[in-house]
Formats: C-alpha cells, sequence, structure tokens
C-alpha cells in the first residue's frame, strides 16, 4: 500500500490554514468574515512591475535561464544591497529562486547531516522547523519572551550550542510577532561562529529604525529575502539568497537540480520592481505603518494591549492566556462567534501558545471592523 514517508509525516500543519478554511465555509453561509490570519498584503503589484513582465513575455523571455539567474538581475539585486546597506555583494554570491520557500529548504540541505540540530525561536514562523525535519535534521528552540520585547538572546543561543549544532535560523523583522532584532544582538550572533540563515523577506517593511542586514555583520550569512512582502508579489515566487562564497558551485548543482532556474520573465519583473516600483511601495510602507499604530492604539483600548512593540512586517502577537490557553480552539471560537479570522499562536510553536497573531495587511477599515467585533466578543466573556 503507497504510504507518505517519515519525512512527510514529520510536517506539521498550519493551523491557520484550518482557521481560514472554516471562514470560507461561513462565508459560503453568507456570513461576514472580516480577515486578519494572513500575512499577505492586500496592495496589488505596481503596475512597473507587471508591464515589464508583459513586455518579457511579448519578447519572448520564456526560456530558461542560467540557473543562479540573470546576470543583469543578480547585478540589480548587489547593486540594491549596496545602496540600501553599504555592503559589497558579489553577483556571483546571489541565488535567485522561486521564492524563499524553496531557498530555505535549499539551505538545510546544503548545510545538514542527518541529526544534525539549527536552533529557532520560540515563536517562530512554523515552516522553518518543517525545513530543518525534511532535511534530517532536528530544531532546537530557544523560548522568547515578551517581557524583553520577543528579542533573540544571544546567551541563550550559546547555552543552546551542542556538538550537532550546524546553524541558527532567525527572522528580522520578525513572523509572528513583527519585532526587529536589534543590530547589538545580530552583531553577538554574529559572533558565535555559526552558519547563520537569515530571512530577511520583510526587509523594506520597517517603521522605527534602520534596517540592519545580517551581512553587515558576518561574511558567514546565508541571507534570504525575495519580492513577496514588500513589492506585493506574492503570487509572482521571486525570491533570492546570498551566500558565502564558497558554497556556490554546491548550490548551483543543488539549484540545477531541484529548479533549473527562476522563470525567465519573472526575474525582468523583478528588475522592474527595484528600478521603478520603490516609490510606490514605500507609500504601501507609510499606510502599514499607519495601520500598526492604529492596531497597537485600539487593541490598548479594547483591553487587550501589547507587552512588546512590533517594529516591521505587518503582524502584532496578542496575549489572550488569561482568556484560554488553546489558541485553536479560542480562534475558532472567535471566527463562529465573532466573524474575525485570527491565526492561532501554536502555529508558531509551544511559546506561541495562547496567542493570536493579527494581520495588518488589510484595510484600515476592515481592521477596525475586526476589532471593534474582538472587543465586543471579549467583553462578553468578561
Amino acid at each position: 500500500m503507497t504510504h507518505a514517508s517519515s519525512r512527510i509525516a514529520s510536517i506539521k500543519p498550519f493551523q491557520a490554514v484550518e482557521v481560514f478554511q472554516a471562514a470560507r465555509e461561513l462565508e459560503a453561509e453568507g456570513r461576514s468574515i472580516v480577515h486578519l490570519e494572513f500575512g499577505e498584503p492586500d496592495f496589488p503589484t505596481p503596475a512597473p512591475i507587471k508591464e515589464a513582465a508583459i513586455q518579457a513575455m511579448l519578447a519572448d523571455h520564456t526560456r530558461y535561464t542560467h540557473s543562479m539567474g540573470l546576470l543583469a538581475f543578480r547585478e540589480a539585486i548587489a547593486g540594491y544591497h549596496h545602496q540600501k546597506y553599504g555592503v559589497a555583494v558579489d553577483p556571483e554570491q546571489v541565488l535567485v529562486s522561486m521564492g524563499t520557500s524553496i531557498l530555505a529548504q535549499m539551505a538545510m540541505l546544503l548545510l545538514l547531516e542527518p541529526g544534525d540540530q539549527v536552533i529557532l525561536s520560540d515563536p517562530t514562523y512554523a515552516c522553518y522547523a518543517n525545513f530543518v525535519r525534511l532535511a534530517g535534521g532536528e530544531p532546537v528552540h530557544v523560548p522568547l519572551s515578551e517581557g524583553a520585547g520577543f528579542q533573540l538572546d544571544p546567551a541563550a543561543v550559546r547555552a543552546a550550542l551542542t556538538p550537532r549544532t550546524r546553524a541558527l535560523f532567525i527572522c528580522s523583522p520578525a513572523n509572528p510577532t513583527g519585532v526587529a532584532l536589534r543590530p547589538e544582538v545580530l552583531a553577538e550572533l554574529a559572533l558565535l561562529g555559526l552558519p547563520i540563515i537569515s530571512d530577511e523577506i520583510y526587509h523594506g517593511l520597517t517603521y522605527e529604525g534602520a534596517e540592519r542586514t545580517l551581512l553587515e555583520f558576518t561574511d558567514r550569512a546565508l541571507v534570504l529575502n525575495g519580492f513577496s512582502k514588500y513589492f506585493a508579489m506574492t503570487g509572482w515566487r521571486l525570491g533570492y539568497m546570498i551566500f558565502p562564497k564558497a558554497l556556490r558551485e554546491p548550490l548551483m548543482r543543488l539549484h540545477q537540480t531541484v529548479m533549473i532556474s527562476a522563470a525567465d520573465y519573472v526575474q525582468y519583473a523583478g528588475m522592474a520592481a527595484i528600478a521603478r516600483a520603490i516609490p510606490e511601495c514605500e507609500t504601501y510602507r507609510a499606510e502599514y505603518d499607519r495601520r500598526r499604530e492604529y492596531v497597537i492604539e485600539r487593541l490598548a483600548s479594547i483591553g487587550l494591549p501589547l507587552g512588546y512593540r512590533p517594529q516591521g512586517a505587518f503582524y502584532a502577537l496578542v496575549n489572550v492566556r488569561r482568556f484560554s490557553g488553546d489558541s485553536l480552539a479560542l480562534a475558532m471560537e472567535i471566527l463562529r462567534e465573532a466573524g474575525v479570522a485570527l491565526t492561532p499562536g501554536i502555529d508558531f510553536g509551544a511559546g506561541g501558545e495562547g496567542y493570536l497573531r493579527l494581520s495588518y495587511a488589510n484595510s484600515i477599515e476592515n481592521i477596525a471592523e475586526g476589532l471593534t467585533r474582538l472587543d465586543a466578543f471579549f467583553k462578553a466573556r468578561g
């Protein structure tokens, strides 16, 4: 009888999808649902990006490219990083692929032998641990504290090191908290001497302080970034990895095997994003910031104050432990009774239990309505 492998069995499902599917069923029955569960920009992909893709397709840019990506695109990415962060990036150290998820998985396959360990924060984005497990590795979680602003403590990471530790996986600004790691934290983490995979997909969506890339602090970084969030291109599936020079040849072989290359015309869209779409995306960023401030203030007014301050992305992790220790059950109850879809904190690890993640990647009118409904729900519970 055909069955899935043990690796597949180790993958934990997204509870957010369960909430979303239940929300869709309620909508099919005529219920009004406010969607605050998913982290997908509600803004359209800027016109210059779409126009560039259309022109590229009309010019027959629909074939395989170099497996590392178009050289002109990799040069544009390198230039973007130099202009924004002041770091020198060799285009030969840039790998373009179809989204950061496949690149994160490739990083795990590249670095890990079976039984090797990767340190992750808790809470953290659910897929990271799945990526580790799929490569035969073991995720090791370092707890974060709301009281400490959900900052990763380098001393706690150091204490979690074992002879089997092969890498540290970080995300800043983070999903699900929206917290950006402080520069001094990044500097201390770099001193650990480990390869560090740094997911910087929410760069561009930082609202307080200068954005800092891990590339400023270490030459052992594998930095993941892409066009889904800041450039509102989730469905385009376009991302890249900046990596140490020594990894170029094995990474190229791996990418040739699993992906061949990123889509040709989509890379032209990426070049247009860097060259012509940033002014429009900055208006998106300003609106996210307005929503962030509104969410922080409104949560406090309805008795759900945040115990920390999110600086980036478009998430707030709301502590609801005084109401329930089962975030999935509470999220489903809120959905059924209040018509608001939220992500249960347990999706992000044991440290997320007792929290609900609210995404403000939605219009401020919908956010306001959702918070009004949440206010009524929690007031009814006393």
